[in-house]
């Protein structure tokens, strides 16, 4: 029985072994090379963000700007029978994915940091935002200098949106969800005061909820890029070359256009 116990252990040490190789192969295999035998780019995407990444209830499919810009680098990249499969992340768990080689590159809201550069790369930014508040229509919080002890500010874990809203408002109360789905659910049930993302984000839950609105303007520049793995530089300058040529040649603009016609 001890023998059979030793021999269960060694082969299930093996196969933890043998996963975790597996694991970093995939991980550190060169992108570039890959997608050109084999055509397809998984990207990771957010599905529970208006404007950039929701999935449609009716089609089932992910739709938004961000989806529609990595489809367009695809093509760009790949031409016409290049596919775009995407995955769904969420600020927690983008980097992780990546670094594990469970996706090829996040374009997800996410804003380029010194500190997200110590372990990713990102491309030249593709979309400009800015942290500001959502509030309630008539809510007494109309700037972020109405923030106090008093308030709680919902904010999502793993964002940079947390980091911020306590450096510019110390005294506040900050609670940190899951997502921005949860986070806005707070809000309506009065967990919160004020909810804090990216504004493009926040005028997408406004956009859908006209009972809520944006409190004063942007306290934050958030530019958005694309996040890929350390080690993959061919692949980023292809990412890269292609964002260049689709802003080049008006495909980013039509892009923009359709999903933010006012802006």
């Amino acid at each position: 029985m001890k023998q059979l116990l030793k021999k269960g252990a060694l082969l299930f040490l093996m196969m933890l072994v043998l996963t975790a190789c597996g694991k970093a192969s995939v991980a550190n295999e060169d992108i570039k090379t890959r997608i050109k035998t084999s055509p397809t780019i998984v990207w990771g995407v957010k599905t529970d963000t208006r404007l950039f990444g929701l999935i449609n209830i009716e089609s089932r499919e992910i739709e938004g700007f961000d989806i529609d810009i990595a489809k367009a680098l695809t093509t760009e990249m790949l031409g016409k029978n290049g596919k775009a499969e995407f995955v769904e992340v969420t600020s927690k768990t983008r980097i992780p994915l990546l670094k594990n080689g469970n996706i090829d590159a996040i374009i997800a809201t996410m804003t380029i940091s010194d500190e997200r550069k110590k372990v990713v790369d990102f491309t030249d930014s593709y979309f400009d935002a800015g942290q500001s508040l959502l509030v309630k229509k008539g809510s007494p919080i109309k700037s972020i200098a109405d923030l106090n002890a008093r308030t709680t500010v919902l904010a999502v874990k793993g964002s940079t949106s947390a980091i911020n809203i306590r450096a510019k408002a110390p005294e506040t109360k900050v609670l940190e969800l899951e997502n921005y789905a949860e986070a806005f659910t707070a809000l309506q049930s009065g967990q919160g005061n004020a909810m804090t993302t990216d504004n493009s984000i926040l005028l997408g839950i406004a956009e859908e909820n006209p009972d809520y609105e944006l409190a004063g303007g942007n306290f934050t520049d958030e530019p958005y890029g694309i996040a890929i793995n350390k080690g993959q530089e061919p692949f980023l300058k292809e990412v890269n070359h292609a964002l260049e040529t689709i802003r080049a040649n008006g495909t980013y603009d039509k892009i923009y256009q359709k999903w933010f016609p006012k802006k």
